[in-house]
């Protein structure tokens, strides 16, 4: 059970990394605020860090790791896109991306209590992550 919970677990933080990357590159072009693109791209750089981490544990368990859902991809690929297209300010990129980042913290709560079975370390991984999706929801506030 341990070893299976800590799989699901990894391959739901795999889904969750990926999808924050790439919303992220999504919309970094179009910043305007330097410091907001430093915030965004120093978010990026973490979660490439965390998304190797996770890559060696999967590998470890022999596991291929999980994409994001495409349905789920898509549709935020097309809210950002029209969204983008009526305003294209830094405090749409900010609404988007706490959204994004408020999401994925409901996502990976309800994985770590859904899969309490696995390791400490997977858990840690888990944990990393919502920390790193609440606190970039908490430095672009100042774009809202």
């Amino acid at each position: 059970m341990i070893e299976q919970d800590t799989v699901k677990l990894l391959r739901e933080c795999d889904a969750g990394v990926k999808m924050g990357i790439s919303s992220i590159d999504d919309v970094v072009e179009q910043v305007h605020s330097d410091r907001l693109r430093l915030r965004l791209t120093g978010c990026r750089t973490a979660h490439k860090e965390l998304e190797s981490q996770i890559e060696s544990q999967l590998t470890r368990f022999q596991d291929q790791g999980k994409d994001p859902n495409p349905m789920a991809k898509g549709m935020s690929w097309m809210k950002t896109s029209w969204k983008m297209a009526v305003d294209d300010s830094d405090h749409t990129i900010a609404d988007l991306m706490t959204d994004g980042c408020n999401m994925g913290v409901k996502s990976l709560n309800m994985y770590l209590n859904r899969y309490k079975a696995a390791d400490e370390r997977s858990k840690d991984i888990a944990k990393r992550l919502i920390n790193l999706e609440e606190k970039l929801a908490v430095d672009i506030r100042e774009f809202l």
